[in-house]
């Protein structure tokens, strides 16, 4: 039986715990803002309940913590004009990989991204693409994920 599971509303403060602790690692000074978890809480507890919808967490309950998470896959998928390759124009984009750091080196971040590519593989995705980090980088070209060139651009609204 795996330890991976899909994420249900009941999980969201603990899916944006995990989300806090990956953009707390990506920065040296750690310990972000925490006051849009609560303005986020709703919106997140509805794209969970939503098992049809292009929005999926997959995450492992912690070992020795009841009621906390190890670790934390999100993904969605995506319709864009298809091309070549992509016909049908189906992209996942995977984000928030966080494991709790007393909970890291078990295998946890790579069980939940195995089950997220299947989910995305059974919506018919043509292509997976995601952001990493030079500690996950490994972890993701294990699972076949190659470097590309990055042209993108960013515009807060």
């Amino acid at each position: 039986m795996s330890l991976v599971r899909r994420a249900v509303p009941e999980d969201a403060a603990e899916v944006l715990r995990l989300r806090q602790v990956m953009i707390d690692s990506m920065f040296e000074a750690g310990g972000g803002p925490t006051d849009w978890h609560a303005e986020s809480l709703p919106a997140l507890r509805e794209r969970l309940a939503d098992a049809d919808g292009d929005f999926a967490a997959f995450v492992v309950d912690h070992p020795d913590r009841p009621g906390a998470l190890a670790a934390l896959v999100c993904g969605a998928l995506e319709y864009r004009i298809g091309r070549a390759g992509n016909p049908h124009g189906r992209v996942g984009h995977v984000f928030s990989v966080a494991t709790d750091p007393d909970a890291r080196r078990r295998g946890y971040a790579r069980a939940c991204m195995e089950e997220l590519l299947q989910w995305f593989r059974e919506r018919g995705a043509g292509q997976v693409d995601l952001n990493a980090s030079a500690q996950a980088e490994p972890l993701y070209a294990s699972l076949g994920f190659v470097r590309k060139p990055d042209p993108s651009m960013r515009l807060a609204l």
